[in-house]
């Protein structure tokens, strides 16, 4: 007999899981719809994918920008085309959950990468660039007091992000990218996949839980008929 807690009664246990995840088609189809992904269209691959702490700002023509902006979880999808060891493209994207029409685009290849290097004097090569930006982001996550990123759009549809560390007695600007708003084009392709995306999924999910209400109700009918009897009671109680 196979006791409880055991590892064999564990990896059945897992083998049951994965099966049921399988005969779901959930993983597959996250693959399927990742695929489906406009950013990936031009051969780029995702090196980053996180939500990060950003500052937002907005600055206005021959203005200086704002001296407090709004906090808010930006989504960083940063993409690299080439291998890692020689990147011919890099390309940042950032989105907002609040804001479907909030998209930005930062793009550079190696001769961009030159102009940044001698303007801001960076003492790093381009093949390093895509996992220096991934270090400062989860950084930003990690240390959100040591380390901030800030955010300033114009109304021109450009943009900045500049990477600071605060270091008690000043604030030493790390890292600055440009971004631009991208074209109406992309944001509709983007909206689009996340529309589809979320949608695909609600789909798979509902199609999960008739499968498992069934295999309950095969099993177990007194118990499902316990879960429908909750779910009914959670629905007639009365909002405070």
């Amino acid at each position: 007999s196979v006791q409880s807690g055991s590892p064999t009664r564990r990896s059945l246990a897992s083998a049951g899981r994965r099966a049921m995840l399988d005969e779901s088609g959930l993983d597959g189809a996250d693959v399927t719809l990742d695929e489906l992904d406009p950013s990936l269209q031009d051969g780029h691959r995702v090196a980053y994918d996180r939500e990060v702490p950003f500052e937002l700002r907005v600055q206005d023509a021959d203005a200086r920008p704002q001296e407090v902006g709004t906090l808010e979880a930006i989504r960083c999808k940063i993409l690299a085309l080439g291998d890692d060891l020689n990147p011919q493209h890099c390309r940042f994207e950032v989105t907002s959950e609040n804001d479907l029409f909030f998209h930005f685009t930062h793009s550079v290849d190696e001769n961009n990468f030159r102009e940044m290097q001698e303007k801001q004097k960076l003492m790093i090569d381009f093949s390093d660039y895509v996992a220096v930006i991934i270090k400062m982001l989860n950084n930003c996550i990690k240390e959100p007091q040591s380390f901030l990123a800030v955010f300033v759009m114009q109304r021109d549809g450009q943009a900045r992000l500049d990477f600071i560390q605060n270091m008690e007695y000043k604030f030493v600007e790390l890292l600055s990218l440009s971004f631009d708003a991208s074209p109406e084009e992309v944001v509709r392709q983007q909206i689009t996949f996340r529309y589809n995306s979320v949608k695909g999924r609600l789909a798979l999910m509902q199609s999960k839980l008739h499968d498992m209400s069934a295999l309950v109700k095969v099993k177990n009918p007194s118990l499902l008929l316990q879960l429908q009897n909750q779910k009914v009671g959670a629905r007639a109680a009365p909002k405070r």
